[in-house]
């Protein structure tokens, strides 16, 4: 599939109003590659209750990926560093997972959730993905678990049985602290999308700060940036470096995932993970 940017294509409208007919050529290699996920578990824990903590590795070929999907992937390395250099007790086992190719069509995630057995699959509790949170025009994004916002249809998928706890986890947290947060809907386009739709699907949650979307002036109102302008104005380019990424929306997503993943790590997720432990 060979297809140009939408920016590129309102240029060429405005251009030549009555349209235009363009020849396109590419060359392209195809050919095999070997490509790795990354896993690391925490020793303890129990291995029937596990909590898989997840981003992709890779960007696309045109740019660096500093916000896509580096953001997501040096925070779950920092929380799994954390719980490594502490020792923590975990009541449930923690299972940081780095997808590799997960641009090309989640394969990474696919290949992983289709390896699995039955048993094993139903040994995983949830999966929380992370997959760009340092956006620089960033809205805190918390996936729409229960689907209450975003009805199941075109495009959206449903967030299976327990994905709404994972998303009240997050919002009690926002609000718990004082930060504006909404839903983003389950769209398949990140490595949630295997868990969700694995039979039975195994609930999800995640956070993200935005794409190719494009800021509304209400959104504006809450948590500043500029109105009219994608989330990441760099998104899928090469500008997409150190400079694209936003410190403020990583360091406050980033103490969201560390939130999360502690609370999660002690509950009883099937019985009532906002119990007491």
């Amino acid at each position: 599939m060979l297809g140009i940017t939408q920016a590129l294509g309102q240029q060429l409208a405005l251009l030549v109003p009555g349209g235009l007919t363009l020849h396109v050529t590419t060359e392209t290699t195809a050919e095999t590659r070997t490509t790795r996920n990354v896993i690391a578990e925490t020793p303890g824990g129990d291995a029937d209750r596990v909590i898989v903590i997840g981003a992709h590795l890779d960007s696309v070929s045109r740019g660096p990926g500093i916000n896509d999907n580096g953001s997501g992937s040096a925070t779950i390395l920092e929380v799994a560093e954390t719980f490594a250099s502490q020792a923590r007790d975990t009541r449930n086992k923690l299972r940081f997972m780095w997808f590799s190719a997960e641009e090309q069509g989640l394969v990474g995630s696919t290949r992983y959730v289709n390896s699995l057995t039955q048993a094993q699959k139903d040994q995983i509790e949830l999966m929380l993905n992370f997959d760009m949170i340092g956006s620089p025009n960033f809205v805190r994004f918390v996936y729409d678990g229960d689907n209450s916002a975003f009805p199941v249809g075109t495009g959206v998928q449903a967030g299976p049985p327990g994905s709404g706890t994972i998303e009240k986890v997050f919002v009690d947290y926002f609000n718990g602290v004082g930060l504006a947060n909404e839903p983003t809907p389950f769209s398949g386009r990140s490595d949630y999308g295997p868990f969700i739709t694995a039979v039975p699907g195994i609930p999800a949650g995640g956070l993200f700060t935005g794409a190719e979307g494009i800021k509304t002036a209400a959104q504006v109102a809450a948590y500043g940036g500029t109105a009219g302008q994608q989330y990441d104005p760099c998104y899928h380019l090469a500008c997409d470096t150190y400079a694209n990424n936003s410190n403020t929306a990583l360091d406050q997503m980033s103490d969201a995932v560390a939130h999360t993943v502690l609370l999660f790590s002690k509950r009883n997720f099937a019985k009532d993970p906002l119990a007491t432990p």
